[in-house]
């Protein structure tokens, strides 16, 4: 059954994803966001981390979500009309596609794919999550706060120019 429910969730989760690309209409790309920050919260828990994936469905799917589709709505995006792909463009995209994967290919030693993974289990509860974000992690959680609240200011902005 974990099995099946991981496949499902796979596919759910690389459909939803081409979605947000092919879709041309904003809000419906947004849609499809929401459908794969759902599908990759059930992954989280399948995998044990409920904590996790309840964040990820609460702050992702819920807070963040709502303010971009805020956003598409206060700004009234329309469908865009597609244009056609250049075969110069094309390739160009490809071949910085192949030069990246080679690139980290060759930083990324064999070793590193080996490796036991103890840094994972450094935190598999809420208090010791807590613990570590204020005293190992502090100034990337700041950071993260700082950019939320840039963030915010810039939603603000916007907001009110438009008025």
């Amino acid at each position: 059954m974990e099995g099946f429910l991981f496949w499902f969730l796979a596919f759910g989760l690389l459909s939803s994803a081409v979605a947000v690309i092919v879709n041309r209409s904003p809000v419906a790309s947004a849609l499809g966001l929401v459908t794969m920050i759902l599908a990759l919260a059930g992954l989280f828990g399948l995998l044990g981390a409920y904590f996790l994936a309840a964040v990820q469905v609460w702050v992702y799917a819920g807070a963040v979500m709502v303010l971009f589709l805020f956003i598409i709505m206060l700004l009234d995006l329309k469908a865009e009309e597609v244009t056609p792909l250049r075969p110069l463009g094309v390739g160009a995209g490809l071949l910085t596609i192949v030069l990246l994967g080679i690139g980290f290919w060759r930083a990324i030693p064999a070793s590193a794919w080996e490796t036991s993974g103890a840094g994972a289990g450094e935190a598999s509860d809420a208090a010791s999550i807590g613990h570590l974000l204020f005293s190992a992690y502090v100034l990337p959680f700041e950071g993260v706060g700082l950019l939320l609240l840039i963030a915010m200011i810039g939603v603000i902005v916007l907001s009110k120019s438009d008025v």
